[in-house]
């Protein structure tokens, strides 16, 4: 079979003046529908796949991967057989162990919940998202960084004087009265999301003395190079842990959100892969439209030697074009689109008033963009081949017409 004449009869059959409007805009609807279909599919591939890098690059940076929490009021302690085990295991950046405490922050008559860390140096100098300078509490013992929100609920500066409620832990259970605290707030930290509405940081001697931990700290942290092994990382490590521990990891805290991504980019991915499975049904119907008008064409080039594969081939190039133009069209836009997503929003939220995502709500403000290859890959080939499978019923009826019944 001659493939080039037989993309040169596609083409003259696509642009022939005797061509009907209908079938025409049939076509063109096709066409346009596959490449909103891919424009849309890439755009918010890329959004999600930005959403997934934030996520790593700003969530993770701050809230533990994987972690061991103290069963005992005495705490917990790091011992020198767990940190020869993790220095030695490639998937461990580093360890950690502070103190963490809920308590209650009293300015005035104004009060705030806040979820304290007691952190040392080493901490705050592997963790640099968190803004507070390692050695910040070297000439103040008793001073914390509180997240933004809690600052501005309470009415705090920088310098101000916050009261800090602990509860009292009793051996019979009873109540009794919190342990107060005095702390001086050295600065403001914002983390982003709703983090900033609860977050302190302070130094940890002096959070587990306030707290009467006797071991030094309530946590021991897992700085991991890959987040997503936590799970079973930290099971690892606590089965072999000579202390009793509570075991857990950032998917148990925080990871809806990265469900909550996934289960998105599966649901958009389907979604629209239907959407162009919908413009490909135009592509059946323009076809079929087409066979039936070129029916005396079709019976001529038989009647002249043209076999049944060569008329297939034909309307399966015919339709294929369709494919090819509105899925390079669209995936050639949505490139675009995912490229400059940052300066679209921010020209929309500038025109309209408004923002997409608002401060203080999630973990970022603005809508992420990571094009991936592999995206713009798979859904240019998966456009394609379904207008490749949209064609075949209407070659075949093209293939099977009979010479004699059509010249009649």
């Amino acid at each position: 079979m001659n493939f080039s004449l037989a993309w040169i009869f596609a083409n003259k059959f696509r642009q022939s003046k005797q061509q009907s409007g209908f079938i025409s805009f049939v076509s063109a609807s096709s066409t346009a529908g596959i490449g909103l279909g891919c424009f849309v599919l890439i755009l918010l591939l890329s959004v999600m796949n930005g959403f997934e890098k934030e996520l790593r690059n700003t969530l993770l940076s701050y809230i533990p991967h994987a972690e061991f929490i103290a069963a005992s009021p005495d705490g917990v302690y790091l011992d020198d057989e767990t940190k020869l085990k993790a220095a030695a295991d490639p998937r461990v950046i580093n360890l950690y162990a502070y103190t963490k405490a809920s308590g209650l922050l009293q300015n005035g008559s104004k009060m705030k919940s806040v979820e304290l860390q007691g952190v040392d140096d080493n901490y705050l100098k592997s963790k640099p998202a968190i803004k507070v300078p390692a050695g910040a509490f070297n000439n103040n013992e008793n001073g914390v960084f509180l997240g933004k929100g809690v600052v501005d609920k309470l009415g705090l500066s920088v310098g101000d004087n916050v009261q800090l409620l602990l509860p009292a832990a009793t051996q019979d259970l009873s109540f009794a009265a919190p342990k107060v605290v005095w702390l001086t707030v050295l600065g403001v930290i914002s983390l982003g999301g709703e983090a900033d509405d609860f977050v302190g940081i302070m130094k940890k001697q002096t959070l587990s003395f306030a707290l009467d931990v006797r071991l030094g700290a309530t946590h021991i942290e897992f700085q991991l190079a890959d987040p997503f092994a936590g799970r079973q990382l930290i099971r690892e490590y606590g089965n072999a842990f000579n202390q009793a521990v509570y075991m857990s990891d950032w998917t148990l805290t925080n990871g809806h959100l990265y469900q909550d991504i996934q289960l998105v980019r599966t649901v958009v991915y389907v979604t629209l892969t239907l959407v162009i499975c919908v413009a490909c049904f135009n592509i059946v119907s323009s076809l079929v439209m087409s066979v039936k008008e070129k029916t005396s064409e079709i019976a001529m080039l038989k009647t002249m030697g043209a076999q049944d594969v060569f008329i297939r081939a034909i309307f399966v190039i015919k339709g294929m074009i369709n494919g090819i133009y509105g899925a390079s069209i669209g995936s050639f836009l949505g490139v675009l689109a995912a490229l400059y997503l940052n300066n679209i929003t921010e020209f929309i939220e500038e025109i309209f008033g408004f923002r997409l995502l608002a401060d203080g709500i999630y973990f970022i403000n603005y809508l992420p963009s990571d094009l991936r290859l592999i995206d713009v890959v798979v859904t240019y080939f998966v456009a394609v081949c379904l207008c490749v499978v949209a064609t075949i019923y209407p070659a075949s009826k093209a293939a099977n017409i009979k010479p004699a019944n059509a010249l009649q």
